[in-house]
């Protein structure tokens, strides 16, 4: 199903060594909102969605997965120089405790991942209104994430993933206005 290019989705830079950057980014690698849960939802709700929208839901989830390595990469980036000192001042001493510097699907605070983040309920309007809910969470946390750091670099990146959330939503907008298109056609048997 996949082909994999050696290669990010799109260039991940950081200027400097930044654990507490690192910490807030976790949100997004573990996080409820994040693009673990984004891709494992989307990819899950293939299989109760219609013919005309599984599509959607595999191109979106597959991207999920690029950002999700994206945002590992960042967080590799920004704590790769750091001391064990700079991790326990930025909140990372119980990670680092646990893990070392080996990335962990957490969010922020530490809380690990959890299947209860992914929704499915198996009717197309409802999946499709969380998928809208789920990019526009994300698209607000990417957006603080942006003001909370002063690195042009890293901003640069969380641009990018900040405007493809945007464009996953209008997406999922658009099939949720084909599944009602679908429904108010007559149907004869």
């Amino acid at each position: 199903m996949w082909v994999y290019e050696k290669k990010l989705q799109y260039p991940v830079r950081v200027s400097k060594c930044d654990p507490q950057m690192a910490r807030y980014l976790a949100e997004q690698y573990g996080g409820a909102d994040g693009e673990l849960a984004a891709a494992l939802r989307y990819l899950n709700q293939r299989y109760t969605i219609p013919d005309k929208v599984i599509g959607l839901l595999t191109d979106i989830g597959t991207e999920e997965f690029a950002h999700l390595e994206m945002i590992a990469t960042m967080i590799y980036k920004l704590t790769k120089d750091a001391s064990v000192e700079q991790l326990k001042a930025a909140g990372l001493g119980p990670h680092y405790a646990a893990h070392d510097s080996a990335l962990f699907y957490e969010n922020a605070s530490g809380v690990p991942f959890t299947a209860a983040y992914i929704q499915a309920k198996g009717d197309p309007l409802a999946d499709l209104y969380e998928d809208i809910a789920a990019e526009e969470k994300a698209r607000a946390t990417y957006q603080w994430l942006i003001d909370m750091t002063d690195d042009v670099d890293l901003q640069d990146s969380l641009k990018f993933l900040r405007e493809r959330e945007i464009v996953h939503a209008l997406r999922f907008k658009e099939a949720v206005e084909m599944i009602k298109d679908d429904r108010q056609e007559q149907k004869v048997f």
